[in-house]
């Protein structure tokens, strides 16, 4: 699966990792799509089923550079460079535009994801009775987690981990998004918000020799529980890649048929027109994070009004985010054909 890039390959996948990255912050967003209609689905996974036993021997041996060749590491190593410097910039962005501007992003997300199914549905040519079940099952199974209730937080280290493993499946399953996996679990703001504050504020006062973070329990068990998280994120990345790649290749129509009915079906969660549950205690206060913001529970979702130009605006969004994934799905495929 690994192919010679030239440097403006190389910016491309950096770009693509930045996206998929600041599509896995989005509740309602999945990495996995833009891996999908960037065409490196398969690469991507493929690469990951590489970190397996054989990997391990070749670390252990010291042989770095076969490691390296073996694990794609190139395809890798900037794909995951993207996303790192999304997780530190263009997320950020996204969360000041969710907080001034939500209904016009979530119209942008929502645009995409349509451009999304129609750019992976036209070249699928294998629809027949197998197939069309598949996505009427993806479909069903993509619109009954909108509507789940959302559980309580809870910051059991084991549960953490588990959360890592499932949430992890918005970068490997197109269409099923993370972070409102995470929402469903109830450790969105402990694991996406807090903790990643937490580790926020240590690098900043480790970079001026600050080290009184260390006699703080609270923070201390926020990097925990970050670290926790991180390791059952690894765990499920892998796991996951080597049942997907299996699936892959031995039922590949039928997984692509799945993929998008489930695609189709988590447009319900990136519904734009919603209104905000947000969590409250026993006492019927609304529970806050550590900042100050209120935690969202969930969404209330509603019909538009047409005779406002709001609603109109959100439209012009709608059609925006379609018209960028097939601009960048013509300028993928116009590249790949040079």
């Amino acid at each position: 699966m690994q192919q010679t890039r030239t440097i403006t390959d190389k910016i491309l996948l950096v770009l693509k990792g930045l996206a998929m990255g600041a599509a896995n912050k989005v509740p309602g967003v999945s990495g996995g799509v833009v891996a999908f209609v960037a065409g490196f689905y398969e690469e991507f996974i493929y690469s990951l089923q590489k970190v397996n036993f054989k990997a391990l021997k070749l670390l252990i041996a010291g042989r770095f550079g076969s490691l390296y060749q073996y694990l794609n590491g190139k395809f890798l190593g900037l794909l995951i460079l993207g996303m790192l410097i999304s997780y530190f910039s263009v997320s950020k962005i996204l969360d000041y535009l969710i907080v001034h501007y939500e209904l016009y992003v979530w119209s942008a997300f929502f645009g995409m994801i349509i451009g999304s199914i129609y750019y992976i549905s036209k070249d699928f040519n294998e629809w027949d009775r197998n197939s069309i079940i598949f996505a009427i099952l993806g479909i069903i199974g993509g619109m009954a987690i909108s509507f789940l209730e959302p559980a309580r937080q809870n910051d059991n280290l084991w549960f953490v981990f588990v959360c890592g493993m499932i949430s992890v499946s918005g970068m490997t399953l197109p269409g099923l998004s993370g972070s409102f996996i995470l929402i469903l679990l109830g450790n969105y703001v402990l694991l996406l918000v807090d903790s990643v504050n937490a580790l926020y504020d240590t690098v900043a006062e480790i970079i001026v020799l600050d080290f009184s973070f260390t006699g703080d329990a609270d923070r201390l068990r926020m990097l925990q529980v970050l670290a926790v998280f991180a390791a059952g994120s690894l765990a499920g990345l892998v796991s996951l890649s080597h049942l997907l790649g299996y699936v892959l290749k031995k039922y590949k129509k039928e997984t692509f048929a799945t993929i998008i009915g489930f695609i189709t079906g988590s447009l319900g969660v990136v519904w734009p027109w919603k209104e905000k549950i947000f969590k409250t205690n026993e006492g019927g206060e609304t529970l806050i994070d550590r900042e100050g913001n209120r935690i969202i529970d969930n969404y209330d979702r509603y019909w538009p009004e047409f005779d406002i130009s709001q609603t109109w605006l959100a439209i012009f969004f709608i059609l925006i985010g379609i018209f960028i994934v097939l601009g960048l799905a013509w300028y993928e495929n116009k590249n790949n054909h040079k």
